[in-house]
């Protein structure tokens, strides 16, 4: 089997080197293994880092031919940049597998995502067994996410972040997907095919920072659900038909203490129905707003991202979108 490995980096110079390093006798073990073919490849995807990245994985590309490097323009985000090194890869290549660069995913799992795949799996997700590397908020706001988008009918694989395995098939079935605004943990279980797991404990970063801090990771929690639910719209019904009833009981209340002439002035109560009523009304705009800003960024059609340079044995052009 011919495999590419995709690692999205951004500002990973603390890192990479270690990375590099361990995936160099990974893939000599898989090839020692059978499990890959000698021709197989470790793509490195630069998504406009800002520090010594693209220099290091230029130098690697140099190095040693198992590494190949794709540079954006510009940064457009993770799963545009990991989008770009599966497209990039899914012509040329028998399966792909995606991970990050700070090495918390089990490189060892990799040849479980193998043998998967090798009994007919063309989608094979690696599940997270146990988080105890992640802080107490980080462990329990992603329990929290997952179990949301389950509620709100997302297929969604528990604790899988993006480390998979797709086939060459999967990949052109990915492909046919054109929406701009991505969250490829929802999209992977769109394109069908049979399905594999491997759970495998998660470790701690080897070097360098998060690249998910609290305001990255609340923004790709609302794209994931907006993406792929509109259960909030119909919350937001559901919200109107009881504030509507609420407000009917309120007005025969009303009208029978007048008629009884037991009507009292109530500031209090008049400023919190008020208070109330406003603030339902900015939530629901607030979702609709995001909604429609989903419908306004995909209905341009832009490009999910600009390749600036492309490192590769064949000096190919890859294309990204079709």
């Amino acid at each position: 089997m011919k495999l590419m490995v995709v690692i999205p980096c951004y500002n990973e110079e603390e890192v990479l080197p270690e990375t590099a390093k361990r995936f160099a006798a990974k893939m000599k073990s898989l090839v020692g293994q059978s499990l890959c073919s000698e021709d197989s490849r470790v793509l490195l995807v630069d998504d406009g880092s800002r520090d010594r990245t693209w220099e290091i994985i230029s130098a690697l590309h140099k190095e040693n031919p198992l590494f190949e490097g794709l540079k954006l323009s510009r940064n457009y985000g993770h799963q545009n940049a990991l989008f770009a090194g599966l497209m990039t890869a899914r012509n040329r290549y028998d399966a792909c597998i995606s991970m990050d660069a700070d090495l918390q995913d089990d490189m060892d799992a990799i040849d479980l995502l193998i043998k998967e795949y090798q009994d007919g799996c063309d989608v094979v997700y690696g599940v997270k067994n146990k988080r105890k590397s992640d802080s107490f908020f980080k462990r329990n706001t992603a329990r929290f996410f997952y179990k949301l988008m389950k509620g709100l009918g997302v297929d969604i694989t528990f604790n899988h972040a993006d480390f998979r395995l797709m086939s060459r098939r999967a990949l052109n079935g990915l492909a046919s997907f054109k929406e701009v605004n991505l969250f490829l943990r929802g999209l992977a279980p769109l394109v069908g095919f049979q399905r594999g797991y491997v759970y495998y404990d998660i470790r701690e970063r080897f070097a360098g920072m998060s690249k998910y801090p609290l305001r990255k990771m609340i923004s790709f929690a609302i794209n994931g659900i907006t993406s792929f639910s509109v259960k909030p719209l119909r919350l937001i019904t559901g919200t109107g038909v009881v504030v509507f009833l609420v407000s009917l009981i309120m007005l025969i209340y009303t009208l029978v203490a007048w008629l009884s002439g037991n009507t009292v002035s109530g500031w209090a109560s008049i400023q919190a129905s008020n208070w109330m009523l406003g603030g339902i009304q900015l939530l629901s705009l607030g979702i609709i707003g995001e909604y429609v800003g989903k419908i306004y960024s995909e209905t341009k059609h832009r490009p999910r991202c600009i390749i600036d340079r492309y490192l590769n044995g064949e000096n190919a052009c890859p294309v990204v979108d079709e």
